[in-house]
């Protein structure tokens, strides 16, 4: 197992019941035998809002990192994601949207298979760059809130 999927692995055990852990880097790395900023790059590659964390760090002799994980209900989740889009949005910030509303249980397996397929490079292609972006986040957007709104919640 590679250093940054024993550290992905340490930090999940972690999340307490609430979701929640607290680390110090520093003392962390040194248990590991590692340097600070693979801790640093583990936290910033696997633990983003994307993929349902909040990370918040203060810096100093007492510094730590605080992470947390996002626990909202189907709707919210949906709609905190439709928020956070923003006007434009690339394939791999959409596609990992969509893992983490997959993995939640916001959306079933068919409706994330849709959502990929119309967001994704091959639907999009005719498109120059800004203009594809700029599509994919309102295509993924609409998507989004057709679900959000459904009859059977």
């Amino acid at each position: 197992m590679s250093l940054s999927n024993q550290i992905a692995r340490i930090l999940m055990d972690m999340l307490d019941s609430n979701g929640t852990t607290e680390i110090q880097r520093n003392e962390l790395a040194q248990s590991l035998g590692c340097v600070p900023s693979q801790i640093n790059y583990v936290i910033s590659s696997r633990f983003t809002p994307e993929q349902g964390y909040i990370v918040e760090s203060r810096r100093g002799g007492g510094g730590y990192i605080k992470i947390t994980r996002i626990e909202l209900d189907r709707p919210s989740l949906i709609m905190h994601t439709v928020n956070g889009i923003g006007g434009s949005v690339d394939y791999a910030t959409c596609r990992a949207n969509i893992l983490n509303l997959l993995h939640s249980g916001a959306i079933d397996a068919q409706s994330a298979k849709l959502i990929l397929a119309a967001t994704g490079e091959s639907a999009l292609k005719s498109l120059p760059s800004p203009v594809k972006e700029q599509t994919r986040a309102s295509i993924f957007k609409q998507m989004l809130l057709s679900l959000a709104i459904r009859k059977d919640d």
